[in-house]
């Protein structure tokens, strides 16, 4: 229908600014008990720990995050290099007590196909520098308190690990002895580590090659034979391009292959990074100049400097999340938010069934407006996210003004399905009258568009895992990862419109059409029952109000455009009631775009718990339970998540899971995404999820906690209460 493409393109091209006008909400102070020692997960083992046995006040120790990652695995350097994300530190220290910036060892180089990485395996030391107040008092102790987040990585997947580390660090007169069980390698770690050494470079850009000479300092006279530059920010070189030079009597110089950003933008600042060399590893900062004389016409220079890292395929990964991104997007079909689309679809592959090029064109067209609809679904989500917005699947349903359009747009659907007006055809069509199916291939295209659009408040099974790591790659794989599960989601429709067997199964159109077509009008009134439902919840009374009254002059205008249809198909004029209807529209969007704006304006969300008594999702309210010994179980929901409602109807509504709840003393939390939270955001990105639902139960004994499945039963939840 062209007006469900007028429409639903109106919807889109308001959907990043909607997404992004949205309030930035920060999470609260921590304020969780922490115990000193070591942390545990299944990958990695962490630590905070002391160069030193004590601290003097008014003096600078050093304490640093030790690592120990499980063979296969690694964690990333401060520039991660193609993928995954670096390690970060959040403090929580004493009054007066500062901490400085991580002192990062130098990374090894790990090959996933052509990506190259930037990291760490096995046992690694991340110093940091800690400044005491003089007015600490000796014979007390300063808790440090680091919340560390690891990005820990195989060739088969990624895993973020949250960690609260402590270290209670005593203070007393005196210069302190070096830990007896760390102080040797951590002091090992600060004299490895790179660190400005009067080094003077320069950086060129021309005809596609950067030009690195560096001079002076340690590499005056050395005897240079390898040389790898690492740049500190993503984006300014090729990293998995090779790195040639030369050394010459005053420094050497590196011919590198410049990466997007830097192309894109040009050599307009310095180039900062560390370059590794057989005689040691410096910070340098080159600024944008001619090549130094001397760094050159020597000996070529190899580039494999650090130690050797496993290499990586990263095939199995990549592979798996392809597949479940497949079968995720053929279960989509099976969620209930579809069910309107599919609807509309097979009964227009009724309407052709026996028009076998008519069937394979609808079907290839609607196949197509999938895989474009999550192309530029997923590049959205992608771009927001490289932005440094705090963002995951079903995004755009955050934003009132989508859910206001798109509710509008359920209701124009029903109305043409009604007959209350027609589009393409119309009444001039002899045999294809009021209830005709969608007209030709433009309408194939954009009912597939607006199946995508509705298919995100639902999450099927393997989704989760699937878009999970797809937002960890380089955006080439993620977006692969988001076509195949549009592919999913198309398939069977375009299977069916491809096979002349199946097709002729499906019987003759006639007067059933008519019928069917009224009652597929039904769905659609349903989901925009639904998502006014929804926007209420997300706008408020005042703003209900608004788009209630817009749905009543958008039905009016329908109404009057059909009348002016009929009346010009009988030959006659129809200026007044054109007039009518394009007021009527005019208001209805002039509505919306009210209810819209007050619903932005509105307060929070009160989450609805149903039967299980629930308090509000924080990390520190995990903590303190797990402090006090009671099990958890967090549910991450959304009132636009299809498959959220269901799962809190079936699983978490019975009296069963109350009485176990209550019989193991757990504690209920939710999450509430239903509008933009940042703090849930991050939250689901560490347990590898892109969106809603999700559900953790923690144990009490404290410890990482179990993902529970996204098709929820009572069993499901009711057996891990009793293995408490």
């Amino acid at each position: 229908m062209r007006l469900t493409a007028l429409l639903l393109a109106l919807v889109l091209s308001i959907l990043p600014g909607a997404v992004l006008a949205q309030p930035v909400s920060r999470p609260a102070e921590a304020a969780a008990v922490v115990l000193p020692g070591p942390r545990s997960a299944e990958n990695i083992e962490a630590e905070l720990v002391g160069l030193s046995q004590w601290a003097a006040p008014g003096s600078t120790v050093v304490v640093a995050v030790r690592q120990t990652i499980a063979p296969g695995w690694h964690t990333y350097w401060r520039n991660p290099g193609d993928s995954g994300g670096p390690t970060t530190l959040d403090w929580r220290l004493p009054p007066g007590v500062k901490a400085g910036d991580i002192v990062w060892p130098l990374p090894t180089r790990q090959r996933l196909m052509s990506l190259v990485n930037y990291g760490y395996s096995g046992e690694v030391y991340l110093p940091v520098p800690i400044e005491i107040p003089a007015s600490a008092r000796p014979g007390t102790t300063l808790p440090l308190i680091a919340d560390v987040l690891f990005l820990v990585c195989s060739d088969q997947m990624c895993v973020p690990v949250q960690m609260s580390l402590r270290l209670d660090l005593p203070i007393r007169e005196g210069t302190p002895p070096l830990d007896p069980d760390h102080g040797a390698p951590l002091q090992a770690a600060l004299e490895a580590a790179p660190r400005p050494a009067g080094i003077e470079a320069r950086a060129s850009l021309t005809d596609g090659v950067l030009t690195l000479s560096a001079a002076g300092g340690p590499l005056q006279g050395a005897d240079l034979s390898q040389a790898f530059f690492y740049p500190f920010e993503g984006g300014v070189i090729d990293h998995a391009a090779a790195q040639t030079g030369q050394a010459g009597p005053n420094g050497l110089g590196l011919k590198l292959t410049p990466g997007a950003g830097l192309t894109a933008r040009g050599l307009t600042g310095p180039v900062a990074g560390v370059l590794a060399t057989n005689a040691g590893a410096w910070e340098i900062t080159a600024e944008p100049g001619p090549a130094l004389a001397g760094t050159g016409g020597g000996k070529t220079l190899a580039n494999e400097v650090e130690t050797a890292a496993t290499p990586t395929t990263g095939l199995g990964l990549i592979l798996q999340s392809l597949l479940f991104a497949l079968l995720g997007g053929l279960i989509l079909n099976l969620m209930p938010c579809v069910f309107p689309i599919l609807a509309m679809k097979a009964a227009a592959l009724a309407a052709s069934a026996h028009k076998a090029r008519e069937a394979r064109r609808d079907g290839l067209l609607f196949g197509a407006g999938v895989l474009a609809s999550f192309l530029i679904l997923a590049g959205a989500l992608l771009a927001l996210r490289a932005g440094g917005e705090a963002i995951g699947w079903g995004f755009q349903l955050q934003s009132p003004a989508v859910i206001a359009g798109l509710a509008l747009l359920m209701l124009a659907v029903g109305l043409n399905l009604s007959g209350v007006f027609h589009v393409g055809a119309g009444l001039q069509g002899a045999g294809n009258g009021p209830l005709s199916r969608l007209p030709g291939g433009t309408g194939a295209f954009f009912t597939g568009v607006l199946a995508v659009v509705v298919a995100a408040p639902c999450t099927a099974p393997f989704m989760a895992a699937a878009l999970g790591a797809a937002l960890l790659m380089p955006w080439p794989l993620a977006l692969l990862v988001f076509l195949m599960l549009g592919l999913g989601l198309a398939l069977p429709y375009v299977a069916i419109s491809l096979s002349p067997g199946l097709l002729r199964r499906f019987p003759r159109p006639g007067p059933w059409m008519d019928r069917l077509k009224g009652l597929l009008a039904f769905p659609m009134y349903g989901a925009a029952l639904w998502l006014v439902w929804v926007f209420a919840r997300q706008g408020g009374e005042d703003a209900l109000g608004l788009v209630l009254f817009a749905a009543l002059m958008l039905a009016l205008g329908l109404w009057l455009a059909g009348i002016n249809q009929r009346r010009r198909a009988e030959g006659g004029t129809a200026v007044v009631s054109a007039v009518a209807a394009t007021l009527a529209l005019i208001c209805a969007v002039g509505f919306a775009g009210l209810a819209a704006s007050q619903a932005r304006s509105s307060g929070p969300i009160v989450a609805e718990t149903g039967p299980l008594a629930a308090a509000p999702w924080s990390a520190e309210a995990v903590a303190a339970a797990q402090a006090q010994g009671r099990p958890v179980l967090v549910n991450f929901t959304a009132d636009w998540c299809v498959t959220c409602k269901i799962n809190e109807r079936a699983a978490l509504s019975s009296p069963r899971v109350a009485e176990a709840m209550q019989a193991a003393n757990a504690l209920y939390l939710v999450g509430d995404w239903t509008r933009r939270d940042d703090a849930i955001t991050r939250e689901l990105e560490r347990r590898g999820r892109s969106g809603a639902p999700l559900y953790l139960f923690y144990p009490a004994g404290g410890g990482e906690p179990r993902i529970l499945p996204q098709l929820l039963t009572e069993g499901v939840v009711v057996e891990a209460l009793k293995a408490e």
